[in-house]
């Protein structure tokens, strides 16, 4: 247990590590170092491999890790890796003789929408193809309880490494055309690394016979897939969309706001690692007061530090935009109502993990598919009327419904709700907080306005937390590290 707790402290770092390299490029580097349309360019290549990349994988990288287990001989384990090394590449073959026959069709749609894009098409299946093999060398790697090097891989390497790119761009080593076919060569070495550290870990032999009980691996692999696409679709869909019916410059704009409120998920990502296991725990032993205690203190504590993190972003975005150019900066509206999506996220608690442990994940997976048909006719519909604020409005609908969807489908099955008379004190605060700070200017350099606005609302929220007792396990916290302190 101890190896697990420090794996996950450790990947909570880099995690965090990883997202400020992000944010610096993103906000700071792309912004300055780079031409608003290639900036968008970048941010679409990407965003459409990741919508693309799970087809690519699927499944197989969470196939592997719930079946690895059930084999007991070397022999079952060896077919079953080899099954999922070689059927992505099958069905990554398929998809890309597809790409082939319908290549004149992807010139003249991103020629009608931005010409830009059209000598980069093939990239997004080379970075697709790269992303899906590495997060299957990855789930690799979890088989033997070593996770913290691909986490590093996957949350810092590429952003390190597109930071060194972006300097280079700057100091004119490279050009831009050469810098995006650099990034795609980052995913690749990224894949190269991940692979090579899988290997030493555990190498199969040769063996093209199949696994037993090939029938619920596969089955369980095509709803993985599906999950797998749902939410992808959701994160990346707007994007997509915004680069057709818009230049692409807007694309970046968006972007930078997208990023700006996924900082708010990290805390529930944290989170997940642990109270995923514990919700198998609790329904594979059918331990119902357990799962509804979980239930509501996940909800409560991963309410409680991501709506800090929403007060910071709120009433500092103003600030936020002072300090890079003025082409990037944005509607507020758009960067509130992303920020509303991730922290409805945290109120969710571990309702993801009492869904996709349990008989009822075939249900989620069928209601994320008519989302996802939601948000493409919202997209459709608001886009071309209300431009990149009717994206942030589409993934707001969509999620909200989504979110409310399954919160109700556990309260129908299971007869418990995340909620608590704490919920709805701690949203007054944060709401009272969020209103006060916001219109609160000190006059001062953007800089110094993010910092003391900062300190100022840390102080006031982790006080009135601490003596409203929003969460016992929240005061625990805060009683320690006053001891730290005074001892």
């Amino acid at each position: 247990m101890g190896v697990i707790i420090k794996q996950s402290f450790t990947n909570l770092i880099t995690t965090y590590f990883g997202f400020a390299i992000g944010a610096i490029n993103t906000l700071f580097l792309f912004t300055y170092f780079l031409e608003q349309e290639y900036y968008g360019l970048v941010t679409f290549l990407l965003s459409a491999a990741s919508l693309l990349w799970p087809f690519m994988a699927f499944g197989v990288h969470s196939t592997l890790i719930k079946f690895f287990t059930f084999y007991k001989t070397k022999q079952e384990k060896d077919r079953l890796l080899n099954l999922i090394l070689f059927l992505p590449l099958f069905v990554s073959g398929v998809l890309g003789l597809i790409g082939v026959l319908s290549y004149s069709f992807l010139i003249d749609y991103f020629t009608q929408g931005n010409g830009l894009v059209r000598p980069y098409i093939w990239l997004i299946f080379l970075i697709a193809f790269a992303t899906s093999y590495f997060e299957i060398f990855f789930a690799w790697s979890k088989l033997y309880y070593k996770s913290v090097f691909g986490n590093f891989m996957k949350e810092v390497f590429h952003r390190f490494c597109i930071s060194l790119l972006l300097l280079a761009v700057y100091f004119t080593w490279i050009t831009v055309h050469q810098f995006i076919y650099c990034i795609a060569g980052v995913f690749i070495l990224r894949l190269i690394a991940m692979m090579m550290y899988a290997f030493s870990l555990y190498f199969p032999k040769l063996d093209f016979k199949f696994p037993q009980n090939l029938s619920p691996v596969l089955k369980y692999t095509s709803l993985i897939l599906i999950a797998a696409s749902v939410a992808t679709a959701l994160l990346d869909l707007d994007k997509v969309m915004i680069e057709y019916f818009m230049p692409i410059e807007n694309v970046a704009i968006y972007g930078i706001a997208i990023y700006i409120a996924t900082v708010i998920s990290v805390p529930q990502k944290a989170m997940h690692q642990i109270t995923n296991p514990m919700t198998a725990e609790f329904l594979n032993t059918k331990n119902k007061k357990s799962l509804e205690d979980l239930y509501k203190k996940s909800s409560l504590n991963l309410l409680i530090v991501s709506l800090l993190i929403f007060i910071l972003i709120i009433t500092n975005v103003k600030q936020l935009y002072e300090l890079i150019p003025d082409e990037y900066e944005l509607s507020i509206l758009v960067v509130l109502l992303i920020s509303l999506v991730k922290l409805y996220d945290n109120l969710l608690g571990n309702n993801n993990s009492i869904l996709f442990n349990s008989d009822y994940y075939r249900i989620v997976l069928f209601i994320g598919v008519l989302l996802v048909l939601v948000a493409f006719v919202l997209n459709l519909v608001f886009i071309p009327s209300f431009g990149i604020e009717g994206a942030a409005i589409a993934s707001f609908i969509a999620f909200f419904i989504y979110n409310s969807v399954k919160i109700w489908l556990v309260h129908k099955r299971f007869s418990f709700l995340p909620f608590t008379s704490k919920t709805w004190l701690v949203l007054l605060v944060g709401g009272i907080l969020s209103f006060g700070f916001y219109f609160w200017e000190f006059g001062f350099h953007p800089i110094l306005n993010i910092a003391f606005k900062s300190i100022l609302i840390g102080i006031c929220y982790i006080g009135l937390a601490y003596f409203l007792n929003f969460s016992s396990e929240v005061n625990s916290i805060i009683n320690k590290a006053l001891r730290l302190k005074t001892s």
